[in-house]
């Protein structure tokens, strides 16, 4: 059917009436309502809310030769530096809980290990005004954390993240994530798995090298790539500048990477988050994912490595996209669809120094 029957383009459908945009890592739909952002972007740079940090803050528990909250003196440490977190949300020696008489009030013991990995000493650069050079230590230091950890037998999966800015709830400024080993296979990376399974087994095909494959050949959403990575913001974003991070070769995780393509890794991690903090002139907030293959015994090549960043800005530095209302009770829902948002993030990188 051609466009002089009446009928407009899927691509221009897609952009001017409200529809529901499947997610095929997790089974979801998501109500986009593109009618809603036919008033005038609204974004703006707002510089004034950049803040200026020393490269070494004498009271930031994070920073070189400073005394954390627990007492522990942190090392005078020149790369990454990763430690077994104060005050963790998992540990080892959760007891057993007794057994519950009814099937609705149940509970189960959970033991875990959780550290944090500082990306450096400095303490006003976050990961994108860091080296290529640096980050490319980071990744390292992130798959030297995956083999160890899923060297414990217990430990079947470890979750790779960071929350940056406190609209994201980060307790320190200094750059640094965290690394959470669980007994048992969180529901996120559970369903990821599950859905990458089952479409291998139905279609014979890894779903993300598809679907990496379909996007590269539109075009359409991808913000930037290189010879063994791409980001993308993916056709069914939640958020407004959501982000996928993916490898162009199947990989299962970061230990299946060559020294090359984690060289590249760095250097679309660096390229994503300067257009991030380019988009509106400050730091920008965000949660970053690393998904990588569950630890357990399971043959896991269904699993494809790929990082997720969901950042909350809207259209500034102050207006937060909140997950209310419709979202809250009924299901995700996005007024600026992926392909308008990845115009945002391609134009940001024209404005990086």
């Amino acid at each position: 059917m051609s466009p002089s029957d009446g009928t407009a383009p899927p691509e221009k459908a897609l952009q001017a009436h409200a529809h529901r945009r499947f997610n095929p890592l997790t089974g979801e739909w998501i109500l986009v309502s593109p009618e809603r952002m036919t008033r005038p972007w609204q974004g703006r740079i707002e510089d004034a809310a950049k803040d200026a940090r020393a490269a070494h803050d004498p009271a930031c528990h994070l920073c070189p030769g400073n005394a954390r909250i627990g007492g522990a003196v942190n090392p005078h440490y020149t790369g990454t530096f990763v430690f077994d977190n104060d005050h963790p949300a998992l540990t080892p020696g959760s007891p057993d809980l007794p057994a519950s008489s009814s099937t609705l009030l149940q509970a189960r013991a959970e033991r875990g290990i959780c550290r944090v990995l500082c990306y450096a000493p400095r303490h006003d650069l976050s990961l994108g005004a860091l080296p290529v050079e640096s980050i490319h230590g980071v990744v390292d230091a992130w798959a030297a954390q995956f083999a160890e950890l899923a060297t414990v037998d217990w430990i079947n999966a470890v979750t790779i993240f960071e929350n940056r800015g406190t609209m994201m709830g980060a307790s320190s400024p200094h750059p640094h994530g965290q690394i959470w080993a669980n007994e048992s296979v969180p529901y996120e990376i559970e369903r990821e798995s599950r859905r990458q399974r089952e479409h291998l087994e139905v279609h014979g095909r890894c779903l993300l090298c598809e679907y990496l494959a379909t996007e590269l050949a539109v075009g359409e959403r991808v913000v930037g790539a290189n010879e063994h990575f791409v980001s993308l913001v993916p056709f069914w974003a939640t958020w407004p500048f959501e982000t996928l991070v993916l490898p162009r070769n199947h990989a299962r995780s970061l230990l299946d990477l060559d020294p090359a393509a984690r060289a590249d890794f760095a250097r679309i991690l660096k390229d994503i988050t300067e257009r991030y903090d380019a988009l509106f002139g400050i730091e920008f907030p965000y949660s970053m994912g690393l998904h990588q293959r569950p630890t357990d015994a399971a043959e896991q090549g269904h699993w494809h490595l790929h990082a997720h960043f969901h950042p909350p800005l809207l259209r500034s530095a102050t207006i937060r996209k909140h997950m209310v209302g419709y979202e809250l009770f009924a299901g995700p829902q996005r007024d600026l669809t992926p392909e308008a948002a990845v115009a945002r993030l391609r134009g940001a990188g024209r404005r990086l120094g």
